[in-house]
């Protein structure tokens, strides 16, 4: 999984009023847990941009002014309510021996069937919770739909994997095709000469050619 690097001063004052200083200064307190005593540090806003607002998953390396590195997960986060700043930001120490709890964004792969033919995709689960020793950590699932038909799913049970253990039941639909009043049903000779040609089609081109309601009804 790729790291991202926070280059941050440890805080020996963590008052409300020091608190309170450093947000006005534009910095973020944060606290890093799972060692020896918490480690209290700050950071430029602009430091998370890149490991807050977005889908994918990172480790973190927070980088201390004295020299310091510490390995580290996002655990909590903490926005204010009006104007979507961060306020703080909670994380877990990594060690080589110990297993982390992480959410892993799900990644479609593919044009499906089901789809083409009138059904609706319904994208059940976007992250899926695991536990896994930090080199194991993936940095994503990459769900297959080319063979989704309308009325089939994939659950959590096709992604077991030996490297991590995934935190839901095997019975966890992750996505599905369901029937639509236009849907139409076609033999498996005549889909397959109608997806001749379409390997390298992606998930987005599958959503586009569902409905306009199925993203609404598939997010969670």
């Amino acid at each position: 999984m790729k790291s991202i690097t926070i280059k941050g001063s440890e805080r020996e004052s963590v008052g409300k009023k020091a608190t309170k200083a450093l947000r006005n200064a534009g910095k973020v307190p944060c606290v890093v847990y799972g060692g020896e005593k918490p480690l209290h540090f700050s950071a430029d806003e602009l430091a998370f941009r890149n490991l807050v607002y977005t889908p994918n998953a990172h480790t973190v390396v927070v980088e201390l002014d004295n020299g310091e590195k510490v390995d580290a997960v996002m655990q909590d986060i903490q926005f204010h309510p009006v104007t979507d700043r961060i306020l703080h930001i909670d994380f877990y120490q990594l060690f080589a021996d110990k297993e982390v709890t992480m959410d892993i964004p799900v990644r479609l792969q593919g044009n499906s069937p089901g789809v083409r033919n009138g059904g609706r995709l319904l994208f059940r689960k976007r992250k899926l919770a695991i536990r896994a020793l930090p080199d194991k950590l993936p940095d994503f699932f990459d769900v297959d739909i080319s063979k989704l038909k309308i009325g089939q799913n994939i659950s959590v049970e096709s992604l077991l994997n030996d490297d991590f253990s995934i935190l839901h039941p095997d019975t966890t639909v992750v996505v599905q095709v369901k029937t639509a009043r236009a849907a139409v049903e076609v033999d498996d000779e005549e889909e397959e000469e109608g997806v001749e040609g379409e390997e390298g089609a992606t998930a987005e081109g599958a959503a586009s050619e569902a409905p306009a309601e199925t993203a609404a009804e598939g997010a969670e």
